[in-house]
């Protein structure tokens, strides 16, 4: 891979194995199911680590269809493209044309249910993301390490690293599965095989992630000083920042003076504002001094129907027939943009605002029916062509990494937390950003081509975050936050009515899918290599 190894790694996430039910981890390399024979080298640890980090951008062990997890289809257990779907699709930011492709209808007009297979998908393959993590460290303690003979120092301190970034990994993973499931059972490598881990609520897996990370960040690697698509003291200050951000949906008490301290730590790590926005979404992001942690994707190597891939061939309009501008073949105008999205550029101000990559041509802005691929403006954000316009190595797969975290965006929730910390509220507004703040926001905006503000509020700040965030799996977990995903704000087809209607409060988070008992059943006992 152009960044880092994983492919040959996904042999250790095939060695997961059991023959309990539907659901389990296929094995497919009986070379490689046990511990002795993949733990026996360094090498093998390295290879286990990048498994670790495999499955947030593959599925399986086979071609871009395969996928692990016996029983749940590759298209709807990517890490990313599933949670690009909840966090985006279910909201005013786009469209899925196909609504006949498993789980998609219900989510974009917000009337799923715990059979929506792309909830057991997200749930699945996030909780399988616990289950690899803690078999690495049971696997990499300094007892295992001895009893197989790695002994070399330099060895021994890069296998202690590892285990910081695992435990990292982790933490990501029920960073999702609480601000998604709002809980998830809970299992850590000091219990046992087959052990059923206690349910723990959104409160609960607060308090663990914010311990772990706060524990482990002593031993990261600074920031920008590991390899390309590894952890780092800043992908943890980032998760930091995210539930502090969210503290009060997340517990109910504010944590906004911790937000404000962990982006300053992030921004204290030397990271820079890529000179032209759009080259945070090109084939050769992978060298933006912008991006924190991304979801990698490589055209040739790591084919999979993941964020970028969708995402790319989906903005490819049906009647634009665009995808030789954005070096894919394009499905059909698969993705669309909704009207009240399209309004958040309306005005001179955004003329030049390089955010701005909406294409309205003959189209009508409404959509009055979602398989009408010729309605509703479609974008042009992302590309699977490098910064100089070289196409990518694949017109179908793509070698555009999904940009999970990334500067702009701690830009904007230091601004956030500033305006909430001195007393903001969803429902007062003020007081406005403060003159640091404004810095913030000026610098997007300065970047962007558009003119400056001099003074901005929480509103503001909501329609800031989508110029500069859509389609990056914020607006979900914004709307929310800011007291608009279910009602005080409505977008077409939301609560599956043209027009858009308020929704349940209880959609703020996602049920526990069908059949979670068996992914829970999975995490439990399918870490034996």
């Amino acid at each position: 891979m152009k960044k880092i190894t994983i492919i040959v790694s996904l042999m250790m996430l095939a060695g997961l194995q059991s023959c309990t039910n539907d659901m389990d981890v296929a094995s497919t390399d009986p070379t490689v199911n046990s511990a002795e024979v993949l733990f026996s080298t360094p090498q093998g640890y390295k290879q286990a680590l990048a498994g670790v980090y495999g499955n947030l951008s593959l599925t399986g062990t086979g071609d871009a269809g395969s996928s692990f997890l016996q029983g749940i289809d590759a298209g709807t257990s990517q890490f990313g493209r599933c949670m690009w779907y909840l966090q985006d699709l279910t909201t005013d930011e786009a469209v899925w044309s196909y609504e006949g492709d498993e789980g998609v209808a219900e989510l974009q007009r917000n009337t799923w249910t715990s059979a929506n297979p792309i909830l057991l998908g997200m749930y699945s393959r996030t909780m399988a993301e616990v289950a690899i993590a803690n078999d690495f460290l049971r696997q990499s303690t300094p007892e295992k390490l001895a009893s197989r003979g790695i002994t070399n120092a330099t060895d021994v301190a890069n296998i202690a690293l590892y285990r910081q970034e695992v435990r990292v990994l982790r933490a990501l993973a029920y960073y999702n599965m609480m601000d998604l499931f709002g809980k998830a059972a809970f299992i850590t490598e000091n219990d046992p095989i087959n052990f059923v881990g206690p349910e723990y609520s959104r409160a609960q897996l607060f308090t663990f992630i914010e311990d772990e990370l706060n524990a482990v960040m002593p031993d990261l690697k600074p920031a920008r000083t590991n390899e390309y698509g590894r952890v780092d003291k800043a992908v943890a200050q980032m998760i930091l920042a995210k539930i502090y951000l969210n503290a009060e949906v997340y517990i109910g008490t504010p944590k906004y003076a911790e937000c404000m301290a962990a982006c300053n730590d992030i921004m204290d790590g030397g990271y820079t504002l890529n000179s032209n926005y759009l080259f945070n979404f090109t084939a050769d992001n992978n060298s933006s001094p912008e991006m924190i942690f991304t979801l990698q994707s490589d055209g040739q190597v790591t084919q999979n129907y993941g964020a970028t891939t969708v995402i790319i061939n989906g903005e490819v309009g049906s009647v634009e027939n665009n995808g030789s501008d954005l070096g894919v073949g394009g499905w059909g105008g698969a993705l669309r943009l909704r009207k009240q999205f399209v309004q958040k550029f309306d005005g001179a101000e955004f003329t030049n605002d390089t955010r701005n990559t909406i294409i309205s041509g003959s189209r009508p802005i409404d959509i009055t029916n979602i398989s009408t691929q010729g309605q509703g403006y479609i974008l042009a954000k992302y590309s699977n062509k490098s910064s100089l316009g070289v196409a990518g190595t694949n017109s179908t797969f793509v070698d555009t990494d999904f940009p999970l975290f990334r500067l702009a965006d701690v830009y904007l929730m230091y601004a956030e937390a500033q305006m909430r910390r001195d007393g903001a509220t969803n429902s007062t507004i003020a007081p406005n950003a403060d003159a640091t703040s404004l810095g913030y926001i000026n610098a997007l905006r300065l970047r962007a081509n558009s003119p400056v503000v001099t003074s901005a509020n929480l509103a503001f700040i909501l329609d800031e975050r989508a110029r500069e965030l859509h389609w990056e799996g914020h607006r979900r977990q914004d709307l929310i936050r800011f007291g608009k995903y279910t009602t005080g704000y409505n977008w077409a087809w939301k609560g599956n009515s043209l027009n858009g209607t308020s929704i349940s409060d209880n959609r703020k988070v996602f049920p526990v899918p069908d059949n979670s008992l068996k992914a829970n059943k999975n995490l439990t006992q399918n870490t034996g290599y």
